[in-house]
């Protein structure tokens, strides 16, 4: 299987920058085709340009938005890695979505009626926040990231999501919570490969 891997994380010691080593190392031992598109380390523009505006009611888009468009095309699977920041996606995987998820890429409508174009891809969302699940659940949190992210971003656009995992605490994580969450990326994606 094909596997994209868009991460976002500016610190190479975080917990997220763990979490995608895991994911590549067990894609890794499984033989899978991966490539990893680290949005800092690549020094993705993340804002949406008049110019991109124009370009997308045109079908054009700029040739760094072209590249991810192609991996996006190329792969039969897509994880996204992040962090939530301010409960959302911080701002380079934000704009990484206004820009590559474009009109005619990822969505269209036709008769007013919105299609997502990215059907026949599987996705898997990977999060790390400081709150706690339970005071998440509690403020309706949970609720409102699934809404907008996961219905307003990734179903939106026709993805089929997988998994979305979402390690709490992050900042105080102990070496039980990163063995425990360990387990659970490489069981998933060992599911996956085997379900292919």
């Amino acid at each position: 299987m094909r596997h994209l891997i868009i991460y976002a994380h500016p610190n190479e010691n975080s917990l997220n920058h763990h979490l995608m080593n895991t994911v590549v190392e067990t894609l890794r031992s499984r033989n899978q085709e991966i490539v990893v598109r680290d949005l800092y380390q690549i020094g993705f523009n993340p804002v949406l340009s008049l110019n991109d505006m124009q370009g997308q009611r045109m079908g054009k888009v700029s040739d760094d938005v072209k590249t991810e468009q192609d991996h996006i095309s190329w792969a039969e699977q897509i994880t996204f890695i992040y962090p939530i920041w301010w409960t959302g996606l911080p701002a380079v995987m934000k704009g990484y979505i206004d820009r590559v998820f474009s009109y005619g890429f990822a969505y269209r409508y036709d008769q007013g009626i919105q299609k997502g174009l990215l059907k026949g891809k599987k996705t898997v969302i990977i999060n790390t926040h400081g709150k706690s699940s339970e005071e998440y659940e509690r403020t309706g949190m949970d609720k409102a990231l699934s809404l907008t992210s996961d219905h307003g971003i990734f179903i939106y656009s026709g993805l089929e999501i997988i998994r979305h995992l979402f390690f709490d605490k992050a900042d105080k994580a102990s070496f039980e919570d990163l063995d425990i969450w360990r387990d659970q990326i490489k069981n998933l994606y060992s599911e996956q490969v085997l379900n292919y």
